[in-house]
């Protein structure tokens, strides 16, 4: 009752103040304004709300751009730099190249070693002949192409008796090519191959190349279907030779009684550098 009695009061004054006779109005009309004054109020309310919503989404477009554009800001800065740098650049190319000199590590010991090719002549001044024999670092033994291997006893030591495994193209002394030889066994090997395990007797012998006179320890085996008769391994090269891969026979052939002169070896070689065109 109050509360109406203040509104009735301030219409009152309102309409004393506009000069306009007061006349009472209804109870009615009073709720109706009232009820319009709360709708009003309900739409303010929504309409800040919606305003909020508005501003609160144009400032997270406004950061998202301004974040976009330090992005950019700092790719053009990095353009810049690369092309700075890329007029130094071409701005030097016309310059003299500036020559490194690099020291290379050297072995002393290389002036020492003797150096081979994949392919030399060596001789056996045991047996009394000269073969060709293909440089293997692969292998850990050397190997001499062998048939008719027999074992047998002397003096109660193993000793074994063989022949020189050859085919006809074969540079050799003529004389050697069916004798018997006779060495006493070294030791024994024990070859895994893919058709079985075999034992090889191990023999040594007198052997040449070059320079080069050592005693050399043989495998004997059947080699006769591969291009050399002997294969030189890492025991043999150890220490005093270097294998070049890209040359061949670099040392002359030895001469033995009965066999041709050294002068006539290139006929011979001339036979690995068909077959290896071949190949």
């Amino acid at each position: 009752m109050g509360k109406r009695y203040s509104c009735l009061v301030a219409m009152l004054g309102l309409s004393l103040l506009a000069g306009c006779a007061w006349l009472p109005q209804p109870e009615e009309d009073v709720h109706d304004t009232l009820a319009t004054r709360a709708q009003l109020d309900e739409r303010f309310t929504r309409l800040e709300a919606a305003v909020e919503g508005q501003c609160g989404g144009q400032q997270a477009r406004f950061t998202q751009q301004q974040q976009r554009l330090d992005r950019v800001d700092a790719d053009l800065r990095e353009v810049g730099s690369l092309l700075r740098g890329l007029r130094s650049d071409v701005a030097r190319a016309g310059d003299e190249p500036e020559r490194v000199a690099r020291e290379c590590a050297i072995d002393a010991d290389i002036g020492n070693k003797t150096l081979l090719g994949r392919s030399e002549w060596i001789g056996l001044p045991d047996v009394g002949t000269y073969l060709k024999a293909r440089i293997d670092t692969g292998a850990e033994t050397s190997s001499l192409s062998a048939t008719e291997i027999t074992p047998f006893e002397r003096d109660g030591e193993d000793w074994i008796r063989f022949k020189l495994g050859l085919n006809d193209d074969d540079a050799v002394v003529d004389s050697v090519r069916d004798r018997w030889i006779e060495a006493p066994v070294e030791r024994r090997v024990r070859i895994i191959q893919a058709s079985g395990e075999e034992s090889r007797p191990v023999i040594s012998l007198m052997m040449t190349l070059g320079t080069l006179r050592d005693r050399v320890q043989f495998t004997l085996s059947d080699r006769t279907h591969l291009d050399h008769p002997v294969l030189l391994g890492r025991r043999f090269l150890l220490d005093i030779a270097i294998v070049d891969v890209a040359e061949q026979y670099l040392h002359e052939r030895p001469e033995f009684p009965g066999g041709k002169p050294a002068t006539d070896a290139g006929a011979d070689e001339a036979i690995d550098a068909a077959g290896e065109a071949d190949g």
